[in-house]
This record gives structure tokens, C-alpha cells and sequence, in this order.
């Protein structure tokens, strides 16, 4: 039946549906998952990165974190290629404002101009939707650390933890059971890594497989975003029991 339907982008169904919206959303639940968690001192984003080729070199770039300006950063789901234009529109728009206001662009106003991009590849005709979901961490003076989840349809909200990607909703089940309030930074760190291994396709969780980043106020009282090295990842994924530390050779 929604062969009829599905053939452009600005053509609803009888339901009211829009059926490449909806299969935006299918090639993103293919993708790798990321996680996001909202503590009281900062944001983590966890994601998993698919390795292709052991002869990719992943050391020099990340796969699914991007830092957008000083004070915000995002986690990837979905076709990288899309993504990239639209962390390069993200990156433009919060400098025009820095420009304009000298200040940063309060983060919920970026997501909110990023997602109106979005919404109109939904809106007419000949374009197709951005095959990518985003989890926005970012902390501005109005109301401290954020963190937001935006879709192939434009609409976003904010959250305390949210997963996309594969499995994003076995994470979510996770996330809504596990979660508390006034939660910090290392406990949001150990319960992201908890859900990612349990939820990932992948057996074994090793850093080759992980990308972890923090957005958190450094003690001078500047925003500061830091992504884990493979080394002290290895490290947290054994101090918090999520993998077994690696047998000594004589």
C-alpha cells in the first residue's frame, strides 16, 4: 500500500504518514548506537564505532563525536556523509552568531536553527530527508548542561538520557530503568558503558569498538570538551567491570 506513497518526499499517505521520513528513521536504527547522559557536572556521549577494516586508520579522527563550537558537541548515527553537512552548517552558524553577539549561541537555538534545516528536506519537493540522528551535549549560561536528540524529521527535545542508533530502544528501556537524578559524571560514564555493552551487537566491548567524550566546566570555570583516549577508555571499561583486564604474558 505505501508504494503509492513513498515515491517523494512531500507526498502524505492516508494515515497522514511520510514514508521517507520514516525510512530515514529505518537507516539510522542500522547504524551504530550512541548514548547520551545528562549528569549535574557535565555530559557524556558514548558511541560505537563500526570498525570495517583493521587497516582504517581511526587514531587521527572520530567517527560518531564532533565537537560543533567550544562549548557544544554531538554524537553521529546514521550516513556519515550527511552528517558532515550538517556539523559544517552547525559549525557556520554558531560562528555567525559568536560574530554578531560576541558571545556563544545558546545551545537549544542551535539545535533549533540546525533542525529547521532539517525540516525543510521534508518539506519539498526533490530533496530527500538527512539520513542522521544527533545527541547534542552543550552548556550555555541560560540553563547550564544540555542535552538534546534531534531526527530525519526536524523535530528535537531534550533529554536526561537518550540513546540512538541499533538497539536505541532496548538502551532507552535500559536508560529509563537505571537512571537518577543528581547523577555525576563517573556514574553517567559507568552506566553508558553498562547499556552500550549490553545493547551492542558486538560480544566483546573494547575501546577499538567505542568512542567516548565529556562536555564538562573545567575549574577556571570554562566549558571544556574532551574525548577519551583508546588507553584510558581500556582502563574504565576494566575498573567498572565491563570487560575483563587482559592476561599477563611471561
Amino acid at each position: 500500500m505505501s508504494r503509492r506513497y513513498d515515491s517523494r518526499t512531500t507526498i502524505f499517505s492516508p494515515e497522514g504518514r511520510l514514508y521517507q521520513v520514516e525510512y530515514a528513521m529505518e537507516a539510522i536504527g542500522n547504524a551504530g548506537s550512541a548514548i547520551g547522559i545528562l549528569s549535574k557536572d557535565g555530559v557524556v556521549l558514548v558511541g560505537e564505532k563500526k570498525v570495517t577494516s583493521k587497516l582504517l586508520q581511526t587514531s587521527t579522527s572520530t567517527e560518531k563525536m564532533y565537537k560543533i563550537d567550544d562549548h557544544v558537541a554531538c554524537a553521529v548515527a546514521g550516513i556519515m556523509s550527511d552528517a558532515n553537512i550538517l556539523i559544517n552548517t552547525a559549525r557556520i552558524q554558531a560562528q555567525r552568531y559568536t560574530f554578531a553577539y560576541q558571545e556563544p549561541m545558546p545551545v537549544e537555538q542551535l539545535v533549533q536553527s540546525l533542525c529547521d534545516t532539517k525540516q525543510g528536506y521534508t518539506q519539498f519537493g526533490g530533496l530527500r530527508p538527512f539520513g542522521v540522528s544527533f545527541l547534542f551535549a552543550g552548556w550555555d549560561k541560560n540553563y547550564g548542561f544540555q542535552l538534546y536528540m534531534s531526527d530525519p524529521s526536524g523535530n528535537y527535545s531534550g533529554w536526561k538520557a537518550g540513546a540512538i542508533g541499533a538497539n536505541n530502544q532496548a538502551a532507552q528501556s535500559m536508560l529509563k530503568q537505571d537512571y537518577k537524578d543528581e547523577i555525576t559524571r563517573e556514574e553517567a560514564v559507568q552506566l553508558a558503558l553498562k547499556v552500550l555493552s549490553k545493547t551492542m551487537d558486538s560480544t566483546s566491548l573494547t575501546s577499538e569498538k567505542l568512542e567516548l567524550a565529556e562536555v564538562f566546566l573545567s575549574p577556571t570555570g570554562n566549558v571544556k570538551y574532551q574525548v577519551c583516549s583508546p588507553d584510558v577508555l581500556s582502563k574504565l571499561l576494566v575498573k567498572f567491570g565491563v570487560t575483563q583486564p587482559a592476561a599477563e604474558t611471561s
